[in-house]
């Protein structure tokens, strides 16, 4: 539902979703502009038995009916007496693995599975500190079950996104659900571009401090050099010059030049089929660094990737559809849809053939989209952060 209302946008919600007092397990996701006050409020009235994950998505939310608007509200519940759910949230302070295993034992706690092994961990926070929260939850589960989730986003990277737990909208926190399904859980996360044959090994880092000294780490998300260049001579002689010359000299944002032609790390190969992590450069360092929303290690090789709006759109039909082949689903009850906020921007007047895509994929399913600034999922066997990708959760009957 769409409107500036909060309140009343919930209502018209509610009424459509039944009884969501009966459920067991509940998406819930919002443009940034909506009030927190009111959504706390529905939460604690409506979802009180609930457990509850979601928070601020880019540009509102899509269902298969399209795009619903940046003042919509999108709700997907799950009811399912015979499985278990527990959600819970922690701050992220300054130690946000630590942060992430705190909220993966009080969610299990909260489903009743202390200890047990769930069939999917979800996660939600804001930009900035995703793998330690992968990290963090690893520590936990490991590589036994997919752990699948998104960052937080608001309309204009300015920092306005929100995560929402069982007590309502946070800021700075990890949101974690745990699921055992009774019916079954699919799950599919890839991305929608291609090598273009050019790569190179990652030579030098940043440091987490201006001053480079001692007690300063490797910043994984600020490449200096790549094959002992400046990281943006590489990458803007791969991209065929096309980056602003002030920009590259000087510094600058290069975040919407970069979406079609981003970086990735080689994750490896299922049938001969090359599979990537991609990694999206953010900006232009003055000393000719990139700096990145996914981490990288010195000795990484990166790979230059592109895609284009009708390959975005197609991919997620792909990746619905492979959710919904999985063994573990009999027949399709719902989805959750999981598309990067930069993909969703770059497609641009295409954007609302993404959802009528993803719709014919689950034959009729029903489904929820949000859209993230970041995105978790399991790649060939493990569970990584990773940039312009898109996952589905697909849940059995």
């Amino acid at each position: 539902m769409s409107g500036a209302d909060t309140t009343r946008v919930l209502e018209e919600l509610d009424s459509l979703a039944g009884d969501a007092s009966t459920a067991d397990f509940v998406f819930l996701f919002y443009g940034q502009g909506h009030d927190d006050t009111a959504i706390a409020d529905f939460v604690r009235r409506r979802l009180s038995t609930a457990a509850v994950v979601g928070g601020t998505s880019c540009s509102g939310v899509m269902t298969a009916d399209g795009l619903a608007g940046p003042d919509s509200i999108g709700m997907l519940t799950v009811a399912d007496p015979d499985g278990a759910y527990g959600a819970a949230s922690a701050p992220l302070g300054d130690d946000p693995a630590a942060a992430a295993e705190v909220a993966l034992n009080a969610a299990l706690d909260a489903a009743d599975c202390s200890g047990e092994l769930p069939e999917l961990v979800w996660v939600f926070q804001p930009p900035g500190q995703e793998e330690a929260v992968i990290e963090g939850l690893r520590r936990i589960v490991g590589d036994r079950c997919p752990i699948l989730g998104g960052s937080s986003a608001d309309d204009d990277v300015s920092g306005r996104w929100r995560q929402l737990g069982p007590d309502g909208p946070l800021v700075d926190h990890v949101v974690v659900g745990v699921l055992f399904s009774s019916g079954g859980i699919g799950v599919a996360f890839q991305g929608g571009y291609e090598p273009t044959g050019a790569s190179g090994v990652v030579t030098a880092l940043g440091r987490t401090s201006d001053d480079g000294g001692s007690s300063a780490t490797l910043d994984g998300r600020h490449i200096l050099e790549i094959d002992g260049e400046p990281a943006v001579d590489v990458y803007n002689r791969w991209l065929g010059d096309t980056l602003d010359h002030n920009v590259v000299a000087s510094g600058g944002n290069i975040l919407e030049a970069t979406t079609l032609s981003p970086l990735a790390v080689d994750a490896g190969k299922i049938d001969e089929v090359a599979h990537f992590r991609l990694i999206h450069p953010a900006a232009v360092t003055p000393k000719g660094g990139l700096t990145t929303f996914a981490s990288v290690d010195v000795g990484t090789r990166l790979y230059g990737m592109r895609g284009d709006r009708e390959r975005l759109v197609r991919r997620v039909g792909k990746v619905a559809a492979a959710a919904a082949a999985s063994t573990s689903v009999s027949e399709a009850a719902g989805a959750l849809i999981v598309y990067c906020g930069g993909c969703l921007l770059a497609v641009g007047d295409d954007a609302g053939q993404v959802a009528r895509t993803a719709a014919e994929s689950l034959a009729g399913a029903p489904l929820l989209g949000c859209f993230t600034f970041g995105e978790q999922g399991m790649l060939l066997g493990q569970n990584v952060h990773a940039n312009l990708m898109i996952s589905a959760i697909v849940f059995g009957r």
